[in-house]
C-alpha cells in the first residue's frame, strides 16, 4: 500500500524497510533533538550487497519512501554554503576512510566566511561552538537514544538556550542580566564610541568677535540658531538653512551676548550700550527695550518668563517681561564684570562667573549669593549645570587657571577638579548621556569630549585657528556648533542619540557630507 495516500500512518513492513536501507523511522519516543534527523530522507547503504545475499527483492536505491506528513528534502540543499552542515558522523568517517564520496553536507567549518559572519554578529572572541548550548542540548536528550547525526550538529535546538526573560533583560539594562548573555548578545557597545575629527558643517561668519567676555551664538528648541555679527543678529534656519536677518543695531551700538527663551519663539539680547532687547523672532519685530545697565551686557540666562543679564557694570539684573518695569531685583555680589551666567534645569539655582574669578549661586529671591566659590584663579566664564544629577555644577577657569571644576550644590562640597592645559571658553553637558564638552583657548584652540565622572578624553577635536570663545549644543543633544574669532561656526557631531528618540529628529542638519557656506 502507498502510504502517501493512506490516512493512518502505519508501521512499514520488514520489506519497505530493508529496501529504504539502513535508516529506522522515528519512534514516538524520539527527542526533539532527534527530530531533524528523522526529517533527512532515507539514504541507500554505501556498502554493495554480499554476493551471497540471495536477490530475490530489487532494491531501488533511487527511490525515496516518504509518510504521509510533508517534510521538507534537503537533500539539494547546499548547507556547507553557511557552515550549517551537521558533524560528520561515524558512517561518513568510515565512508571518507574507505575512499568514498562524503556526503554534501560535510564542509570545513572554519571557512573565512562563516568567521567573519561569526565576529559581527557575536563578537571577535566567539568560539565556532557555543559549548554551553551544546551541552544544554545534550544534556536535555539524555536517556534517549538520537537518530542519525549528532545533537551537537543539529542545526535547530527546540531547547531553549535563552531564558525567557531576555528581552525585558535585554532592555533593562542590569549588569546582572546583560552577563547572561555574553557571547550570544550583545548589549553594550563592542568599543568606545567613535567620534568624528573634524566638522560636517563649516558657516563662515564674519565680524564674528574675538572676545572672551561675550556670548554671541545660542541654538533654540525650534531649531534655528542666533549669531551675533558686529551690530546685527543673524538667524540661520538648521532644516532649511535659510538665513535672516533679525535686526541691526546701528554704527553706534554692537550686540554683546544672544539668548534663546525655552519656547524658542523669542530671542534675548544683549548690548555695547546696556541695552537689553526682546525680539519675537517669527515675527522679526522687537518686543521690548529695558535700558537698566551702564556698561556692556555679555550674559544672559532665562528662566521661564524671568530673564536674567549680567553685565560689565558688576551686576546682574532680574526683568520679568510680565510686568512693566525693566527689572524687578537686582544682585550684587562680583566685583569684576559678569561673564557667565546659567539656570539650573529645575529653575531653582542661578549660577554667575565673573572675571574678579568668583563663582556664585543664587536662589530666585535672593540678593546676595547663597554659595561662593573662589578656588579659581582667573575668570570663570564656562559655566554648566547636569540635566543628569540634581545640583552638580561645572565651571571652567580663564588663561591662569586652566582647570574644570565640579561642585555638589546640594551640599556645598567641591567634588574635583581637572587641569585642561588652556585656557576654558565654554562647556555643556549632553543630556543624552553622562558626558561633557568644553571648548578651549589659549594655547591649543581644541574641542574636548569628556566622559563624567572619570573625566577621560573620548575625542579632542581640533580645526580652529583662534580660540574657540563661543559654543551652543542642537535641541535633539547630539551636534554642537562651536564659533571662534577665525569668523568660522563649525558644527560636529560628538553626542549620540537618545535611547527614546523617533525616527524623525528634532534637528535636520545631522548630514555627514562636508559644507561650508556663509551666514550672512
Amino acid at each position: 500500500m502507498d502510504h502517501r495516500h493512506h490516512h493512518h500512518q502505519q508501521p512499514p513492513s520488514p520489506m519497505e524497510n530493508s529496501a529504504a536501507g539502513s535508516s529506522k523511522p522515528p519512534t514516538p519516543a524520539s527527542t526533539p533533538n532527534s527530530l531533524l534527523a528523522s526529517a533527512r530522507p532515507s539514504r541507500p547503504s554505501a556498502t554493495p550487497p554480499h554476493p551471497s545475499t540471495p536477490a530475490s527483492a530489487p532494491t531501488p536505491a533511487s527511490r525515496t519512501v516518504y509518510s504521509d506528513r510533508f517534510i521538507p528534502s534537503r537533500t539539494g540543499s547546499n548547507l556547507a554554503l553557511f557552515d550549517l552542515a551537521p558533524s560528520p558522523s561515524p558512517h561518513d568517517a568510515a565512508a571518507t576512510a574507505s575512499g568514498t564520496t562524503a556526503s554534501s553536507g560535510s564542509a570545513p567549518t572554519t571557512s573565512p566566511y562563516c568567521a567573519l559572519l561569526r565576529a559581527a554578529l557575536f563578537g571577535p572572541d566567539t568560539p565556532d561552538r557555543v559549548a554551553s548550548s551544546a551541552t544544554a542540548c545534550s544534556s536535555s536528550s539524555a536517556g534517549a537514544s538520537p537518530v542519525g547525526t549528532p545533537a551537537t550538529g543539529n542545526i535547530f535546538r527546540f531547547k531553549a538556550e535563552v531564558p525567557r526573560n531576555a528581552k525585558r533583560a535585554l532592555f533593562s539594562g542590569g549588569d546582572e542580566e546583560e552577563t547572561l548573555f555574553l557571547g550570544v548578545f550583545t548589549t553594550r557597545g563592542a568599543g568606545p564610541r567613535k567620534i568624528p575629527r573634524s566638522p560636517y558643517k563649516v558657516l563662515d561668519a564674519p565680524a564674528l568677535q574675538d572676545d572672551f567676555y561675550l556670548n554671541l551664538v545660542d541654538w533654540s528648541s525650534h531649531n534655528v540658531l542666533a549669531v551675533g555679527l558686529g551690530n546685527c543678529v543673524y538667524l540661520w534656519n538648521a532644516c532649511s538653512s535659510k538665513v535672516t536677518k533679525l535686526c541691526d543695531l546701528g554704527a553706534d551700538d554692537n550686540v554683546c551676548s544672544v539668548g534663546w527663551a525655552q519656547r524658542g519663539t523669542h530671542l534675548a539680547l544683549g548690548t555695547n550700550q546696556g541695552k537689553v532687547q526682546i525680539w519675537d523672532a517669527t515675527r522679526c519685530k522687537r518686543i521690548r527695550t529695558m535700558e537698566s545697565h551702564r556698561m556692556r551686557v555679555g550674559a544672559l540666562a532665562w528662566s521661564s518668563s524671568l530673564l536674567s543679564s549680567g553685565s560689565r557694570d558688576k551686576s546682574i539684573l532680574h526683568h520679568d517681561i510680565r510686568v512693566q518695569e525693566d527689572y524687578v531685583s537686582k544682585l550684587t555680589g562680583h566685583k569684576s564684570e559678569v561673564c557667565g551666567l546659567k539656570w539650573s534645569y529645575d529653575n531653582r539655582q542661578l549660577a554667575s562667573g565673573g572675571n574678579d574669578n568668583r563663582l556664585f549661586v543664587w536662589n530666585p529671591h535672593s540678593t546676595q549669593p547663597v554659595l561662593k566659590y573662589t578656588e579659581h584663579t582667573a575668570a570663570v566664564k564656562a559655566i554648566a549645570w547636569s540635566p543628569h544629577l540634581h545640583g552638580l555644577l561645572a565651571s571652567g577657569g580663564g588663561t591662569a587657571d586652566r582647570c574644570i571644576r565640579f561642585w555638589n550644590t546640594t551640599t556645598n562640597t567641591h567634588l574635583s577638579c581637572m587641569d585642561t592645559g588652556s585656557q576654558v571658553c565654554n562647556l555643556v553637558w549632553s543630556k543624552n548621556v553622562n558626558e561633557l564638552v568644553s571648548t578651549h583657548g589659549y594655547s591649543q584652540n581644541q574641542i574636548i569630549v569628556w566622559r563624567y565622572p572619570t573625566m577621560s578624553k573620548l575625542a579632542t577635536l581640533t580645526g580652529h585657528t583662534y580660540r574657540v570663545l563661543y559654543l551652543a549644543i542642537s535641541p535633539d543633544g547630539q551636534t554642537i556648533v562651536t564659533g571662534a574669532g577665525d569668523e568660522t561656526l563649525r558644527f560636529w557631531n560628538v553626542f549620540p542619540s537618545p535611547k527614546s528618540q523617533s525616527s524623525d529628529s528634532l534637528s535636520c542638519i545631522g548630514a555627514t557630507s562636508f559644507v561650508r557656506s556663509y551666514i550672512r
